[in-house]
């Protein structure tokens, strides 16, 4: 299977222009471990072009009905070459991420929905509102931030840059994009087909590298909002980065997820939703299923259950229509897992890997399940198709160990009894909770989320244009008659 990927490529000040290489650096197919393309980085003078670009394209903008459609109608050209690239989006996230393309299709095939709700978001919400003053004019508008560097990880290479992008350029944001160092490709055909569209000069640009081109980029005062999505570490330092000038921030940085299985949970259902979790884009997705907290007397058939399950998965090539699993996406990540499982063997857990891999040479690790650690212990992010499984005697107990390391992302709950379920669900230190299931779609129409504790800063949900990339400034006539 053909893992030809083209090399990137910057977009910077409306031209398209070669990055530098990396030294003795490849992107690797995660099936294979053989070379894609060379790794690429941006120069620092590139960088600054970007910048300085962004910074005088920047201005509030027209936003009367006319303007918007006319922006609406701009996203609808763009989900129409979406539309028209999904095949190609598709292969190359399975390439890069290493998730089967079955899954990787029905991804792709959404985006151009996503885009279009940006579009309705353009049409629907007004930014100017008359505010009730007493008959005077006082207005509220919606004002894009300005500059918005938006950084985007490897395991949503073309989702979470879509989303992001649609929702700061329908604000009226500059974008200047950095997608993951381990999977550029489906990020920069996002932004041709965006380009393709007709945005306005300076709209979006791509600049392609690693942690230090994010640095650059995170900590200039010419960047107004910075989104990511990404790991706690590199959250923390665009955080005190942005607080030197006081950056709006949108940060979603995960955590390990509980889930708490309750006494009266039924067997079949909850194996399967945990399964369906812990395998979903190979296990690695910021809100997928970690710490399972279950009644003592149902941890021994959940093992069976799910062990049985697991041993039927057909693990291989991302690439191949029958795969339910593929590779872990990326070296780095791959060896972070085996540590983490060692790291649970070695707070007593017993390691259970039923699946077969294929002699690929790839990167491919068996959906795993570590029983019997201190449930106090076993913190870490897992992101991947690995969880913990842990005895407690009643939910109090349960929602002690949850609530005592929170990851403040997702959280789940298995009951038969919905109104307990959900009643249980409500008191977890998370921003979503799902009952009876592990979807990624959202639970329900303005099904908004916030990132709790150290989760991030922010939240995510409908209509983020106006609610994450703009700002309220009010405008109006002053009166002798108000109070003070």
């Amino acid at each position: 299977m053909s893992n030809e990927i083209p090399r990137p490529v910057n977009y910077i000040a409306d031209d398209w222009s070669e990055c530098q290489t990396v030294p003795d650096a490849w992107n690797l197919d995660p099936n294979t471990r053989e070379p894609i393309h060379r790794t690429v980085t941006t120069a620092p003078d590139d960088v600054e072009r970007a910048l300085r670009h962004a910074e005088r394209v920047y201005d509030v903008g027209r936003w009367d009905e006319d303007a918007r459609r006319e922006r609406a109608d701009m996203f609808e050209r763009v989900a129409n070459i979406v539309e028209s690239r999904v095949e190609d989006i598709a292969r190359t996230d399975s390439l890069t991420s290493g998730t089967p393309i079955g899954v990787t299709r029905k991804v792709a095939a959404f985006l151009p929905a996503r885009i279009r709700a940006a579009a309705a978001d353009l049409v629907t919400i007004p930014r100017v509102t008359a505010l009730a003053a007493g008959g005077r004019d006082v207005r509220l508008y919606k004002v894009p931030w300005g500059p918005a560097a938006i950084l985007t990880p490897w395991n949503g290479p073309s989702f979470i840059p879509a989303a992001k992008i649609a929702s700061a350029i329908a604000a009226g944001c500059p974008v200047i994009l950095k997608p993951s160092e381990h999977a550029p490709g489906s990020a920069q055909i996002i932004v041709e087909c965006f380009l393709e569209a007709g945005l306005p000069s300076g709209a979006l640009q791509l600049v392609h590298g690693a942690g230090d081109v994010g640095a650059r980029l995170t900590a200039d005062p010419r960047v107004k909002i910075v989104s990511f999505t990404g790991g706690p570490a590199a959250g923390r330092a665009i955080a005190r980065a942005g607080a030197e000038d006081f950056k709006v921030l949108q940060l979603e940085l995960g955590g390990n997820n509980p889930v708490l299985v309750l006494d009266d949970a039924d067997l079949d259902v909850t194996a399967d939703g945990i399964l369906d979790g812990m395998t979903k884009l190979n296990g690695q997705w910021c809100e997928g299923p970690g710490k399972i907290l279950a009644h003592r007397s149902l941890v021994a058939p959940l093992l069976d259950a799910l062990t049985e399950r697991i041993s039927k998965l057909v693990v291989g090539h991302s690439l191949d229509e029958d795969v339910r699993i593929g590779p872990i996406s990326n070296a780095p990540h791959f060896q972070t897992l085996q540590n983490r499982i060692e790291g649970l063997r070695n707070l007593g857990a017993a390691i259970h890997r039923p699946a077969r891999l294929p002699e690929l040479g790839g990167y491919f690790l068996s959906p795993t399940i570590a029983v019997g650690a201190d449930p106090a212990q076993a913190t870490a992010e897992l992101f991947g198709p690995v969880v913990s499984l842990h005895a407690v005697d009643s939910d109090e107990q349960a929602l002690r160990i949850a609530n005592a390391s929170p990851s403040g992302l997702d959280a789940y709950v298995f009951g038969t009894d919905t109104d307990r379920a959900i009643d249980v669900g409500s008191r977890i230190l998370s921003g979503e909770v799902r009952v009876n299931g592990a979807k990624i779609a959202d639970l329900g129409d303005d099904s908004a989320q916030s990132f709790w504790g150290p989760a991030g800063i922010g939240g995510h949900g409908p209509a983020e244009s106006v609610r994450v990339f703009c700002g309220d400034r009010v405008v109006g006539v002053d009166s002798p008659d108000l109070p003070l």
